[in-house]
């Protein structure tokens, strides 16, 4: 199963869907790292990219350092690119205003996207009231939350 970033359009776009970003390894961005940037449209990246790429070509030349060496730098950046790229378009879609609604387990897109309007389109969970409490006094019972805990304490989440 494959973990997918829902993030939500901004209050400026109502009418767009929701967008998934599949987490994980992108054999086309390591393939063709210059494309799939372009393609998705990330331009600062891209630009880093560029510099970077130019950079190594520059500095190869002018210390007559072996192409293999250039050639090895190069490919070192195209898997990190294959193996971020998904942090990247999330970086780029949280400065263009999009919001991260949360993550979804899913075996594809589709999956996620049934997984994601369930889950939004379900109730609420009713709010848990807090027992006042006296320094000494003994706890009453029935306040279990039925919320996970983890040791001694509870802590918050989606159960």
């Amino acid at each position: 199963m494959a973990i997918y970033v829902v993030m939500e359009p901004p209050r400026s776009r109502p009418d767009s869907d929701p967008v998934y970003v599949r987490d994980g390894y992108s054999l086309f961005a390591f393939l063709l790292p210059l494309v799939w940037l372009l393609w998705n449209r990330l331009w600062i990246e891209t630009l880093v990219f560029l510099a970077i790429t130019l950079g190594l070509g520059y500095l190869g030349e002018q210390a007559g350092a072996a192409e293999v060496a250039v050639a090895g730098f190069s490919i070192l950046l195209a898997i990190f690119i294959g193996i971020e790229g998904a942090v990247f378009r999330l970086w780029a879609m949280r400065r263009r205003g999009w919001t991260e609604w949360g993550v979804v387990e899913a075996h594809d897109r589709e999956d996620a996207e049934a997984r994601y309007v369930s889950e939004s389109l379900a109730p609420a969970e009713k709010p848990v009231l807090a027992v006042p409490m006296r320094p000494g006094a003994p706890q009453p019972r029935g306040t279990d939350t039925g919320a996970p805990e983890l040791g001694l304490f509870g802590y918050p989440g989606r159960n």
